[in-house]
């Protein structure tokens, strides 16, 4: 292996560390704000998403790089598509993490206030669930189609990243 082909597997795992960590944390803890009804920190998780799902770009091209010719190889095929289907799934999480951030400011704004932080819960009910999500109409039914597609395409992409790391260590 020659020092250009180091280089390039040294960007590509470091940009795979770098990236992918933060990208999973920040679309697997969204559905847990989008309950609390966190519009601020939904915001930035969502900004997290968009910068990190870009910046994950440089893994697939330091990869694409380091294959050079062996583009033949089914393991490399293989990852390079769990890739693409991963960073489409991302845009769908980002979509969804977009339009609950905005389901939810909405419905602020109808209730007369912005809640930044987790809703005030009630002294004879504290840590009691009501069941007030089942309830259509109720405040805790906002977004809850998102944080659903959510939580489901975070771990179907997490576990994408986990075939594809076990194919790289597989054969590389």
């Amino acid at each position: 292996m020659s020092t250009s082909d180091h280089l390039l597997l040294f960007l590509h795992i470091g940009f795979a560390i770098f990236t992918l960590g933060p990208l999973t944390a920040a679309t697997m803890s969204t559905p847990r704000y989008i309950r609390r009804r966190n519009v601020v920190v939904l915001r930035y998780l969502h900004r997290v998403t968009q910068i990190y799902g870009v910046t994950s770009l440089g893994i697939f091209l330091f990869g694409l790089l380091l294959a050079q010719g062996d583009l033949a190889e089914v393991w490399l095929s293989a990852s390079m598509t769990l890739f693409i289907v991963a960073l489409v799934l991302l845009l769908i999480v980002e979509r969804d993490q977009r339009k609950a951030a905005h389901l939810l400011e909405v419905a602020a704004e109808k209730e007369g206030a912005a809640p930044a932080g987790p809703a005030p819960e009630d002294e004879k009910g504290a840590g009691k669930d009501t069941g007030d999500a089942a309830r259509p109409g109720s405040g805790d039914d906002i977004a809850q189609v998102e944080r659903g597609r959510i939580a489901a395409i975070s771990g179907v992409v997490a576990l994408m990243w986990l075939v594809i790391l076990l194919l790289m260590v597989w054969n590389g």
